[in-house]
């Protein structure tokens, strides 16, 4: 799945993009082997297969390519281009500090399943980079969250009252550090929210999330929200799930029988999270 626009979609082998819009129906059944499909827009030199519950869904050569262009790996320490350092919000107590290209707007935000956030700065990429390890440190927040403590929390979330306030707070905290303002450029306090972006406000309880697709299994329901990677779909039996598409990624896949088809890939019933475990996480 990528977001152009504020728009979620699934991007096909060749190019080819099918836009996504909460309340549509989405049916598949999956045709295997997962193949990896490659790095970089070239396809996989090995034709591997790939284990099906393999999040990137790609083989290790592959993996390895994209990594090695990646600025999140710290491999384009000469990238030319301006760097954003922001802080977002996922969750209550779920907070985190990064970095993103300042061209690409706020798709990194989107595409990590941000709920709100808010610049901080902006500047050259080490500068930003430099800024980002100071803050994660003072600040005491991770620079990554685990997508399962996203996708539970996203069916209680509070207000965007709420969601502003935290982000409010953590950035007057960020602004009171003042060295990092030597090398980037501060940006003013803004909460953006992506609460009706992701169609997230409201979600009915979370039932359980697809661990794996398999060769002949149907997922089938209606979109009630997108966010991040994830899907989160009203299947015909009344249950809320979540599938990261990640795990579709090297699948060939058809339109099942039906599209109140029953789901028929595993599935793991939710677990519940402690919305105030993000402390004992990252002890000071």
């Amino acid at each position: 799945m990528r977001w152009s626009g504020g728009v979620p979609a699934l991007r096909w082998e060749g190019g080819r993009v099918s836009t996504l819009a909460h309340g549509q129906a989405v049916a598949f059944r999956a045709v295997g082997p997962r193949l990896c499909p490659g790095a970089r827009a070239n396809p996989c030199p090995l034709a591997a297969t790939v284990p099906a519950r393999a999040g990137g869904g790609q083989c290790p050569e592959c993996a390895r390519l994209d990594r090695a262009h990646s600025v999140a790996a710290d491999t384009l320490a000469d990238d030319p281009r301006p760097y954003r350092v922001y802080l977002a919000w996922f969750g209550p107590g779920m907070t985190k500090v990064g970095i993103t290209a300042e061209e690409r707007g706020d798709a990194r935000l989107l595409e990590q399943g941000a709920v709100a956030f808010s610049w901080l700065g902006r500047g050259p990429l080490m500068a930003a980079r430099r800024t980002e390890e100071l803050l994660r440190h003072a600040l005491k927040v991770p620079d990554r969250i685990p997508y399962d403590r996203k996708r539970a929390v996203r069916h209680r979330l509070p207000g965007p009252d709420a969601r502003r306030r935290e982000i409010e707070e953590l950035y007057g905290r960020a602004t009171a550090l003042a060295t990092w303002t030597e090398t980037l450029e501060p940006l003013e306090f803004r909460a953006y929210d992506h609460g009706d972006v992701f169609g997230i406000d409201g979600l009915p309880p979370l039932t359980g999330t697809v661990t794996e697709l398999v060769d002949g299994g149907v997922v089938a329901g209606r979109l009630l929200a997108a966010a991040g990677p994830d899907l989160h779909l009203l299947d015909v039996a009344g249950r809320c799930l979540a599938l990261d598409t990640r795990l579709v990624r090297g699948w060939a896949l058809v339109t099942p029988s039906t599209p109140t088809a029953p789901v028929t890939v595993p599935v793991r019933p939710v677990r519940s999270v402690d919305l105030d475990v993000q402390d004992s996480l990252f002890p000071s």
